[in-house]
């Protein structure tokens, strides 16, 4: 792990105490404007307002979820995720992910494996396919794996980070409503048995990526893709409204996590700012978030 290098901006001093570079200034820390993950936050400002403020989300923190959407959206999830890890795992090693690279704390395939084989029996893969939205997600992040692997950079942030903020509201707002056994299963996806603090880790993972060598293009081109993972998210979440509209009777009814604000609470952050609470609220409620997903997806204690 790299150390993190605090500069006082009154002394100079530097200190390493594990991360990226941030600016003490009276004691307070500032990121930087031209900290990526700053840029991240100014830049999917209005995509993430625009994806928060989706029925899916709304529906879904007031508990009303439809149990179909809820797999789907896992399903949805199963595929974007083995891609993007797919393509983590063959760019280890470029020095613009090898920072970022947490398998064992991050990766998400195998705890969805276990989801789906719980909602849909031993042969889940015979019963689930690619949907269309989802299919130009995974194309996406097959494209830039191969020929723009910094880019993978706005996929894993928006993803994870949102998993580790949002998605621990939807975890407890889904076990409630469909009367998920407490000892986790169908939830595996939201467990994260490798991280003992979410809250230190999204630091730590802030500041690696804060301390990135990036030009301002590359950057900007950053801040583009998780743009454009939002739209992909948004469009999964068009699809599941659609398939929504077909289902009869599958709204399951629970009493909203203390209300938006008494969820946020109980997971030391808000959800609104999640850099996928979004696309996960959406996407896995009405599926489920689908961190996605972008979320179903940007903009968490991360921001």
């Amino acid at each position: 792990m790299s150390a993190m290098r605090t500069e006082d901006a009154a002394d100079g001093k530097s200190t390493a105490n594990g991360g990226g570079v941030v600016c003490q200034e009276g004691g307070v820390t500032v990121l930087r404007p031209t900290d990526l993950s700053e840029m991240l936050a100014a830049g999917t400002k209005e995509v993430h307002e625009k994806a928060e403020n989706t029925e899916f989300v709304k529906d879904f923190l007031r508990g009303r979820i439809r149990k179909e959407l809820f797999k789907l959206g896992h399903v949805a999830l199963y595929f974007t995720y083995s891609a993007m890890e797919e393509e983590m795992e063959r760019n280890k090693e470029h020095p613009d992910l090898a920072a970022l690279y947490f398998p064992h704390e991050l990766h998400r395939w195998d705890a969805l494996a276990r989801d789906l084989q719980y909602f849909y029996g031993e042969d889940w893969q015979d019963q689930i396919s690619l949907s269309p939205a989802t299919q130009r997600y995974v194309e996406r992040i097959q494209q830039i794996g191969r020929d723009q692997p910094a880019l993978l950079v706005a996929h894993a942030y928006t993803r994870y980070m949102g998993d580790l903020s949002g998605g621990q509201v939807l975890r407890k707002v889904a076990q409630r409503a469909m009367k998920l056994p407490p000892t986790g299963e169908g939830l595996n996806f939201y467990q994260f048995d490798g991280i003992h603090s979410a809250k230190a880790f999204k630091q730590l993972y802030r500041s690696r990526m804060n301390e990135l060598e990036l030009d301002s293009h590359t950057k900007q081109k950053i801040v583009e893709e998780a743009v454009l993972a939002f739209q992909f998210n948004m469009e999964i979440f068009g699809e599941l409204e659609e398939v929504g509209k077909s289902l009869q009777g599958d709204v399951l009814d629970a009493a909203p996590v203390h209300g938006a604000h008494g969820a946020h609470g109980e997971m030391q952050g808000d959800i609104s700012q999640c850099p996928y609470y979004a696309g996960f609220t959406n996407f896995f409620c009405q599926y489920l978030f689908i961190c996605l997903f972008i979320y179903l997806f940007i903009y968490i204690s991360v921001y």
